[in-house]
C-alpha cells in the first residue's frame, strides 16, 4: 500500500486526478480520499522533493492505494493528471507522519470510484 499526496488548484482537479489514477494509472484507491491542509501538503512535498516548490497548492488531499510504492510511482509517471502527485514511499521519514494523521483527516466529498 502507498500514500499519494495530491496538490492542486481546486478540489475538482483533485477529484479528476484521482479518477486519472484509477482509470489510466490502473491503481486501486482504498477507502475515501482525505482532505489535508495545503500548508501541510506543501511542507511534506518540499521535504520529500528536497527543495522549494514552484507554487503553493490551493487544495490538497491524500489517498491510499492498494499497489506498492514502485507500482504507484510507475503509474503516476504514465499519466498526466491536472494536479501534482507525490507518492510517499515508506522509505521517507514523512511517511510515518502522514500515516499517523491519515485517519484523522476529513473525508473528501464527491469521490466515487468507477471500479467495483
Amino acid at each position: 500500500m502507498s500514500l499519494i499526496i495530491i496538490r492542486a488548484d481546486s478540489n475538482e482537479k483533485i477529484l479528476n486526478a484521482i479518477a486519472d489514477l484509477e482509470r489510466h494509472g490502473g491503481l486501486k484507491v482504498i477507502g475515501k480520499p482525505r482532505l489535508m491542509r495545503r500548508e501541510l501538503a506543501d511542507r511534506l512535498a518540499s521535504s520529500i522533493l528536497g527543495g522549494p516548490l514552484r507554487s503553493r497548492a490551493s487544495a490538497a488531499a491524500v489517498v491510499e492505494v492498494e499497489e506498492d510504492d514502485t507500482e504507484s510511482i510507475m503509474a503516476v509517471r504514465r499519466i498526466h493528471p491536472p494536479a501534482h502527485l507525490i507518492v510517499v514511499s515508506s522509505e521517507y521519514d514523512e511517511y510515518g507522519e502522514l500515516r499517523d494523521i491519515f485517519r484523522n483527516l476529513r473525508v473528501m466529498r464527491g469521490y466515487y470510484s468507477h471500479k467495483g
